[in-house]
This record gives C-alpha cells, structure tokens and sequence, in this order.
C-alpha cells in the first residue's frame, strides 16, 4: 500500500514546485540544458552516422565510436550553451531590473566563447551554420529598417550563382580552405566521377572493390 504513494506525493510535490514562479528562471536555465542536449543529439546523431559511412574508412566499431562521440560532443556544448546564455540572460535582467537588447548579444557572446570558441570539426560546422543563418538574418533587417533598399526583383537567383561560384572556385584551386567534410562531398561530386574502370565502378560503385585474396 506505501509503495505507490510515495511516487505520487512526489510527483505531486514537484509539479508545485514546477508551478512556482520564485524558481521560473532557475527552472527554465535548467530545462533549457536538458533541450540543447536532446537537440544537439537529435541533429548530429543522423548528420554523423550518414557522413560517418559515406566517407570514413575503418572498422564498424570504429565508425560507431567516431559517430558517438560527434553526437556527445554536439549535444553537450548546446546543452552548455543553453545553460550558459539563459543564466547570464537571468542573472543581467535582475541585476538591471529589466531586459535589454544587448543582454541577450552579450550573454551569447560569453557563451560562444566559452562553449563554441575551441576550433574543431564540430563547433566548426555549427558556427559556419549560423553564419550564413546570421547574414540572411542581418541582410533582411537592414532591408526592413531602411539601411539597403529594398530589390526591386528577385535577387535570390544572384545569390544562388555567387554562392556555388565561389565555392567551386575555391574547392578547384583553394581546397585547403573548406571544411574537411565539405571537402569530402565535393571530392566524391567532382573529382570521384572523373574516375571509373569498368561497369561496376562507373555505376554500382563509386570505387573499385579491391579483389579478394
């Protein structure tokens, strides 16, 4: 008879404590890191294991490693992040008695640093993702407020056409500068289907099988 009474006077007592807006800040920093983990899972974990296998070598135990570290990895820097701007957010805003623009921009620039500053694969690859999210985002802002007047046509097509120009370019005769798995999309594209022997490695197979012993 005690056992399940516990559990629900338990629960009960947490959903009261959820309901209490004393704790709404420290709540929402905390729920915020548990978010940032399971999206950073969720988005790295599919993303690793395609490109994992496409264009790694080594043995499944390895490629499994390598896919579980990239989803660690990911999942815990958002869910640090997460947890750093919300509490500088919160900490600012009480400090000051209201909130503020600039809060937001510096509490995520701390985070950045701390969190996205060490340059490797991973937070290489986000911070390039939020990049061309951040120059669509200013560039339609300088638009509304005014800065830039507005095309008079459709200049996306433009875009489209300096975009893929330049990264072209770039991976012809500047490889040394895109990110490795750009690299390695744009060498399985461009330069693997310059190559074939026979039927088998112009259709069925990107490479050759080596033969067996």
């Amino acid at each position: 008879m005690a056992g399940p009474v516990l559990p629900r006077s338990l629960l009960r007592a947490l959903n009261e404590l959820l309901r209490r807006k004393r704790y709404r800040a420290l709540l929402a920093v905390i729920k915020g890191f548990r978010n940032g983990a399971v999206y950073g899972a969720k988005i790295r974990a599919p993303h690793a294991l395609v490109m994992t296998f496409l264009f790694k070598s080594g043995s499944l135990r390895e490629k499994l490693q390598a896919i579980l570290q990239a989803t660690f990895t990911h999942s815990r820097n958002l869910a640090y992040f997460v947890f750093t701007y919300k509490s500088l957010l919160a900490a600012q805003e009480k400090i000051h008695g209201s909130k503020w623009q600039f809060h937001s921009f510096l509490a995520a620039c701390v985070g950045g640093w701390l969190v996205f500053g060490e340059n490797n694969h991973i937070n290489s690859q986000i911070n390039m993702y939020l990049l061309s999210r951040v120059l669509f985002g200013l560039s339609r802002l300088a638009v509304e407020k005014g800065y830039i007047a507005e095309p008079k046509q459709d200049v996306f097509p433009w875009f489209a056409a300096l975009v893929w120009g330049l990264v072209l370019w770039l991976f012809e005769y500047h490889r040394h500068t895109l990110q490795p798995s750009l690299q390695s999309s744009m060498t399985y594209l461009y330069d693997d289907s310059n190559i074939w022997h026979d039927i088998s490695d112009f259709l069925i197979y990107n490479k050759s099988k080596p033969p067996a012993k």
